[in-house]
């Protein structure tokens, strides 16, 4: 009897049941790649992080059966972790310390994460926001993104800073957004709007069988507070304020989008070349509101801080891996990994041969992570700073928000020293009785701050005034020149 067909039964058995991703290589495997960050959403904004108001059970499965990373960081605001994600390198590093006044424009210098999957043979698409700058060199399509659906500035209907001037009106819906090279109306709430338009283009990329990387990059459930009625109406009933309604609104219709977009893939047989992640790009708002009158705490996972604090609440997010049959299901990753790390990570996957006179990657790449979570992971130190200092205040503000992180210690504002490995919730100032720890982490980051200076190409720009921002002059263009036409992706 021949005994090789049982042998290769029992050995595809075996790998199906370790499920690890050692059963075939990851480099150079050539996935699709999935990216789905939302804004403002903490560690806290889902129930299976812990949230016990907030349904959210489409991302919870998937938390369910994917790759976790329980210790992500990321940057305190918007820009900065996209530039880093972008770059893989610290955001100051490419100009980007703030996210208005043109400090979130990302240094033109910069050779993309989009540019280097392009020249691996990928398509590259992004729906939603940009936050890197809104003039045309600085713009997604001019930075390696060859399908663009986006908003201006850092949230829809900040026309003060650079979105189109018709977003100041029924805000997020029926918005302008930049199509390509052409300013659109849509139809119908942004963050479903984004999804129908990345899943008309990936549906579009799979049927072709061109590798694709799809950035959906939601600006909910980043204020204004706004949701559709149907999310909304459970939270009012309930008797919460009309902000909290709406962002755990937010939320809820996020979950459902995400779960329609796992149904498509999984109907369009995606699932097992694709790798999905779902993400946050900083830490909570709203950490409080109102229940039938009375003020409350929002759950944080019992971080704290949140959005723009150099607390664990504004760094530590979610971050969720999965791909079909190739990555371990139900699997939790420890060591301390950031966003500075996708970018090595994605193009290792792609096979990217990266050009030699590139920018300097900060990042590691976590395959080796994706393959075992238990793999060996040296230590390593995470500069965090929350930036935003007034013109010409750089220097005052070297030390304000800002933090060093290791695998245990979490140093804060060049004073506070917090054992992360034991007080998770940043409770108890260590400093005095470590002070070793606190001299090597200080001298680390004055050499960090003082290597980044020179980075900081966008520092004490002019004010742009609200009617002189570019996305404002070439709306106000089109409109007299051809109008703005309506647009909606392309039927599922």
């Amino acid at each position: 009897m021949n005994s090789r067909p049982m042998l290769n039964v029992l050995c595809a058995a075996l790998s199906l049941a370790a499920g690890v991703a050692g059963a075939q290589p990851l480099a150079g495997s050539r996935p699709n790649i999935i990216l789905v960050i939302t804004d403002d959403q903490g560690m806290g904004d889902l129930s299976c992080m812990g949230n016990e108001v907030v349904k959210t059970p489409q991302i919870d499965r998937f938390h369910d059966q994917a790759v976790r990373f329980r210790d992500f960081q990321v940057s305190p605001t918007c820009a900065p972790t996209r530039a880093a994600i972008m770059s893989g390198r610290a955001p100051f590093k490419n100009g980007v310390t703030h996210t208005i006044f043109q400090r979130e424009r990302m240094a033109l210098d910069t050779y993309t994460l989009p540019q280097a999957l392009q020249s691996a043979g990928y398509e590259t698409g992004i729906f939603g926001k940009w936050h890197l700058g809104d003039e045309e060199a600085y713009l997604p399509g001019s930075r390696g993104f060859s399908e663009v659906l986006i908003h201006g500035a850092g949230g829809i209907g900040q026309t003060k800073y650079g979105d189109f001037p018709a977003n100041e009106e029924n805000l997020y819906f029926d918005n302008v957004l930049l199509h390509n090279d052409t300013i659109v109306k849509t139809r119908g709430f942004c963050t479903d709007v984004f999804f129908d338009a990345g899943l008309a283009w990936i549906k579009k990329q799979h049927e072709a069988d061109k590798p694709y990387f799809a950035y959906i990059a939601l600006n909910a459930p980043h204020a204004p507070l706004v949701a559709p009625e149907k999310y909304t109406k459970r939270f009012t009933e309930l008797g919460y304020d009309e902000g909290t309604a709406g962002r755990y609104g937010m939320i809820e219709n996020i979950d459902d989008n995400f779960g329609r977009m796992l149904e498509k893939l999984e109907q369009w047989k995606a699932l097992d070349n694709t790798l999905v992640i779902f993400m946050t790009d900083n830490g909570a708002t709203h950490l409080s509101g109102k229940l039938n009158g009375k003020k409350l705490k929002h759950f944080n996972a019992n971080l704290r801080g949140g959005k723009n604090s150099p607390y664990e609440g504004g760094t530590h997010v979610p971050a969720f891996w999965q791909w079909n049959g190739v990555l371990a299901g139900n699997a939790d990753v420890h060591a301390l990994t950031a966003h500075i790390d996708l970018y090595k990570t994605f193009c290792d996957l792609a096979g990217v041969k990266l050009p030699s006179d590139m920018q300097e990657l900060d990042g590691r790449s976590l395959l080796p992570l994706l393959k075992d979570p238990a793999a060996d992971w040296p230590d390593r130190e995470l500069f965090v700073h929350c930036g935003r200092w007034n013109p010409g205040k750089r220097d005052d503000f070297k030390y304000t928000k800002s933090a060093v992180r290791t695998g245990r210690w979490r140093f804060v504002n060049n004073k506070s020293l917090y054992d992360i490995s034991n007080d998770p919730s940043e409770t108890t100032d260590v400093a005095a009785a470590h002070p070793e720890v606190v001299e090597k982490l200080r001298k680390s980051f004055d050499q960090w701050w003082t290597s980044v200076l020179p980075l900081m190409v966008n520092e004490d720009l002019p004010k742009v005034d609200p009617e002189d921002q570019l996305l404002a002059i070439r709306y106000n263009q089109q409109l007299k020149e051809k109008g703005i036409p309506e647009w909606a992706p392309a039927e599922l």
